[in-house]
């Protein structure tokens, strides 16, 4: 994003930045001839203080996500007293950590791998949500489970009744058109669908795409800087 447009971007204030994207999700919602409300907004709140989330909660916001245990664990502390926060982990996990994220968030979006699974195998009061995260692209060292071992992936999920299979997730590549990618996230879905076909969710779209992935079909958004504006500078 273009320094001018990250500048005018901190002028607005957080509701005007938030309300921005809710017009914008439902535009794009209608292009597409689907409900606003199919769609779950998240925001991304990494790197933000624990205030920013209060203040998103007066704003109606109910769903925020992190992408690092230490500093969700931090904010799901400090903010015990909003009790109807729903934490979402976008970011991705190591097996070592998997436990203790899991007793503070109500949705892991990152499933990449069977040991990951196994490692988020502990009794819950509630199952987990969880998106099993697809690698768009051809190198394994990005996010996500490669192609051909979906099915094994989300036939681990369904075996353990401590997690609740939602959905796909997946962040489009850099360089590709994002709709593109978007769409074949959404045959993965099918293939999914196919082995759990009340596992609808697609976890898909950020500040730049977010748009493109509701024309796809994304059920869920992550959204940061739109909506919180650019990340306070770390020295």
């Amino acid at each position: 994003m273009p320094d001018g447009t990250d500048q005018a971007l901190d002028q607005l204030s957080l509701a005007e930045r938030l309300a921005r994207v809710q017009a914008a999700v439902t535009d794009a919602a209608s292009a597409a001839g689907r409900p606003a409300s199919d769609v779950t907004t998240i925001v991304v709140t990494k790197f933000h203080p624990a205030e920013l989330i209060r203040d998103l909660h007066a704003l109606g916001v109910r769903d925020v996500a992190e992408n690092r245990h230490q500093e969700a664990a931090a904010k799901v502390h400090e903010l015990s007293d909003l009790g109807d926060l729903t934490w979402h982990f976008v970011g991705q996990l190591q097996s070592k950590k998997a436990r203790q994220v899991a007793a503070y968030a109500h949705a892991v979006h990152s499933i990449d791998r069977v040991a990951l699974v196994q490692a988020l195998s502990v009794a819950r009061e509630r199952p987990l949500d969880c998106f099993v995260q697809v690698n768009l692209t051809d190198d394994p060292g990005r996010g996500g489970v490669d192609p051909s071992s979906l099915e094994p992936l989300v036939e681990a999920v369904l075996s353990t009744p401590s997690l609740a299979l939602r959905g796909v997730m997946a962040v489009a590549p850099l360089g590709e058109e994002p709709r593109r990618a978007f769409a074949r996230l959404g045959g993965f879905s099918q293939r999914l669908r196919a082995l759990a076909p009340g596992a609808v969710g697609i976890s898909a779209g950020m500040s730049h795409d977010f748009r493109e992935a509701i024309a796809e079909g994304a059920t869920h958004l992550r959204i940061g800087t739109a909506i919180t504006g650019n990340r306070p500078q770390h020295g």
